[in-house]
């Protein structure tokens, strides 16, 4: 059974990722690629007791581990990279409900493991072939705090003057995730006024969900309201995202997001190459055709936007989700480098948020699964069927009609089958999503 989904191991704490799970993941982690390892974790319960397994497994492989508490994904990958380190793994679900914990590995340069090293990783796993250090050779255990290098970096790499000349007011939602312990510090380095909500350090999350959908963050909508701020920020468990409110208590809608922040980078360099997976919105090649830019499109997974970007030299990339990549400061989504750039963003253009969004061309899109018992036997027959149309087959079938696109495509870690549908017309979306699902049901018998 394949153990590694599109962002690491996943599973419910204690039900279906163990301490023994984790200590033999972490010790084929450390057979693989031995070396100094630094450890993080977002803030849910189980993290403690996962980590714990984790640094225990390393420390039999005779790795070094230097524990950096609780911290922001990003923080941690930046950590890994600017430290010279050999490696890094995160404990985190990212999004997923409390119940649900998550290991994720962390290479030299801070991207997330390949998924050629995730299947090395695996098989070290199943065979339980680990190196066994001598009593001697077991690592040794130290701690580090990644976050002051982590703020300072981004500080670095935006320009703050700009923003503090504005001296934004802000509501920032963590989501009593582990950006409870960055964001707010940051923006108020930037010159933000700075007022905070469910930025209490909490693993059961009780404010919202770790996924900050434009449902979960109502509180946020009315406090930016009430409030008169600039902008509302929210974040997900780990920080590796970010979502936002204008000024008028609207959510932007995350290929909106997209699409502004790419328009923002190209803005400096047009004629540049972004990179995006084929679920994002036709939106961003709108934007790239307005500044002679090139979009290439890759599988749905960061790590794909990632090393696509690093191999075509991209300067900026991300998924229609809130994860963000900017490459001047990091190959990975970082929720707390969105937020400082769409503050620059702001601060450079002098609008307010809330014009900008309406500014961008209007789609629609339609977003539907389906529960399937043998999805890999449906997505052939559907294949089958669309052949001879203008397909792209890059990650499931991306299918081209002239009023849009209907992508159809199998979950990396549930048993369903996704369809996204996207048209210039509300009706030309539900029209291809009801192909989209036509399409599966008619096989998934």
């Amino acid at each position: 059974m394949a153990l590694f989904g599109t962002n690491g191991v996943r599973g419910v704490a204690n039900v279906e990722l163990t301490t023994d799970m984790a200590m033999d993941l972490a010790k084929g982690f450390g057979t693989f690629k031995p070396g100094t390892i630094a450890v993080g974790r977002d803030t849910r319960e189980s993290g403690e007791m996962i980590k714990a397994a984790v640094i225990a497994g390393l420390l039999s492989t005779g790795c070094r581990v230097i524990d950096l508490g609780i911290a922001p994904t990003p923080a941690i990958q930046y950590y890994v990279r600017e430290c010279g380190l050999d490696g890094g793994i995160v404990i985190t679900a990212s999004h997923n409900p409390p119940e649900y914990n998550g290991i994720k590995g962390i290479a030299s340069d801070g991207t997330e493991y390949s998924h050629e090293d995730e299947a090395v990783v695996e098989s070290l796993y199943y065979s339980k072939e680990f190196v066994r250090a001598s009593w001697s050779q077991t690592g040794g255990l130290s701690a580090a705090d990644p976050k002051p290098m982590y703020i300072e970096g981004i500080i670095s790499s935006v320009d703050a003057g700009a923003i503090e000349a504005k001296r934004f007011k802000v509501i920032v939602d963590t989501g009593c995730g582990a950006a409870s312990l960055t964001t707010p510090f940051l923006l108020r380095r930037l010159g933000c006024k700075v007022v905070t909500i469910n930025a209490q350090v909490d693993g059961t999350f009780p404010g919202r969900n770790p996924e900050p959908t434009g449902n979960e963050i109502n509180d946020l909508k009315a406090a930016v309201v009430a409030a008169g701020a600039d902008l509302g920020v929210a974040h997900d468990g780990d920080a590796d995202r970010a979502v936002f409110v204008d000024e008028k208590g609207r959510f932007v809608n995350e290929d909106v997001l997209l699409a502004i922040m790419a328009e923002h980078i190209l803005k400096k360099k047009p004629g540049s190459t972004i990179v995006t997976p084929v679920s994002s919105s036709s939106l961003i090649q709108d934007i790239a055709d307005r500044y002679g830019a090139r979009v290439v499109w890759t599988p749905v997974g960061s790590i794909y936007v990632a090393r696509t970007m690093m191999a075509t030299g991209a300067v900026f990339g991300g998924e229609g989700n809130g994860g963000l990549i900017f490459p001047e400061f990091q190959y990975c989504r970082d929720g707390g480098m969105s937020a400082a750039c769409m503050l620059e963003m702001l601060a450079h253009t002098g609008k307010k948020l809330s014009s900008i969004v309406d500014e961008m061309p209007a789609y629609h899109s339609i977003k539907d699964k389906i529960r399937c018992k043998d999805k890999e036997a449906v997505m052939k027959k559907v294949a089958a069927h669309v052949k001879g149309e203008k397909v792209d087959a890059t990650d499931g079938l991306k299918i081209y009609r002239p009023e849009g696109w209907v992508l159809i495509r199998m979950s990396g870690t549930e048993p369903i089958i996704r369809v996204f549908a996207e048209s210039r017309t509300e009706s030309g979306a539900k029209r291809l999503a009801e192909y989209g699902v036509g399409l599966v049901n008619e096989y998934n018998k």
